[in-house]
């Protein structure tokens, strides 16, 4: 009886790993569903959250792969994080609330997007992403870097002080 415990404990972790992308996995979380960037006037800025791209908003706001298939051209006006993740994926459920508020924190610094890689296959496959979350860090000039796995707040704090915002002399990397 242990020995089927614990091969039924090991099976579901499996299962709710997020090292790979199934459509048979993806869920209907209503949470994830529909992600808006709203600004009204004398807001304190808890409105604003992470921005979802698609494909063609992707070209336009961050980068056209199409039209620059070899070399890195940013089509934003400041930094951004993008995060690639899926409905399913247990750590990008644990991100998202993180991403909602560096969104609010760090608003007219940089810009947060998110990217459904079940919906945007094309966009995961453009980048070889096998594993979720991948954050996608893209600074204003010069070339992005990427994290894979989740990280805590902080983490992702320093990455954008002194990587997107470099507002530190100290010579951090990100991680690819």
């Amino acid at each position: 009886m242990k020995k089927f415990a614990v091969i039924f404990s090991i099976s579901a972790a499996l299962l709710l790993s997020c090292s790979g992308k199934s459509g048979s996995q993806a869920g209907n979380d209503p949470e994830q569903a529909v992600i808006t960037k709203t600004i009204t006037e004398g807001d304190d800025n808890t409105s604003i959250k992470p921005v979802h791209l698609t494909k063609e908003t992707f070209k336009a706001k961050v980068m056209d792969y199409e039209k620059n298939p070899t070399t890195w051209v940013f089509e934003g006006d400041k930094p951004c994080i993008v995060d690639f993740y899926a409905d399913w994926c247990k750590p990008c459920k644990m991100i998202a609330p993180i991403m909602d508020e560096l969104a609010a924190e760090y608003a007219g610094q940089i810009d947060i997007y998110k990217v459904n890689t079940e919906k945007e296959r094309e966009l995961a496959s453009v980048f070889g992403i096998n594993s979720i979350p991948y954050v996608l860090f893209v600074p204003a000039q010069g070339q992005p870097s990427a994290q894979r796995g989740a990280l805590p707040k902080e983490s992702y704090k320093k990455i954008i002080e002194e990587f997107l915002l470099k507002k530190n002399t100290g010579t951090s990397q990100v991680k690819q």
